[in-house]
């Protein structure tokens, strides 16, 4: 099986990202994500934006693919803007990757530059607890 570097992971996000417009008040594309699962399964996602901030980020469009597809362990993630600069994920999709898997969640690396990335737990490290 090929090995998938961070930098083919990055040069995938960029090909999704380009803002494109679907109607007079959505637009999608300013953010491409790129998720590479532990069974070396490669899913993407892009942001949308409407004129009512009903939209979601390209983190939760791949994760959802990735879901779908019945996988559920991330082990690499990358976002990347429309002006081709790799993003950190906001803290929503932060949180979001935490309460995905309980085993693997803070062993996510988060791809965060060219030649830079952290463990999910170095990115939040005092994520949400139901404390009921």
């Amino acid at each position: 099986m090929p090995i998938i570097t961070n930098q083919m992971l990055i040069q995938k996000a960029k090909t999704l990202a380009g803002r494109k417009k679907a109607s007079e008040n959505f637009e999608y594309g300013s953010v491409g994500c790129v998720l590479l699962t532990d069974k070396n399964s490669v899913y993407r996602g892009v942001s949308i934006d409407t004129a009512c901030s009903m939209g979601f980020c390209a983190e939760h469009a791949a994760i959802a693919a990735m879901l779908t597809h019945g996988e559920k362990k991330i082990k690499k993630i990358v976002a990347v803007s429309d002006k081709g600069s790799v993003r950190y994920p906001c803290g929503r999709c932060r949180e979001f990757m935490f309460q995905l898997n309980e085993d693997s969640k803070t062993d996510i690396e988060v791809i965060t530059g060219e030649h830079e990335s952290f463990l999910l737990r170095e990115l939040l490290p005092k994520p949400y607890r139901d404390n009921r």
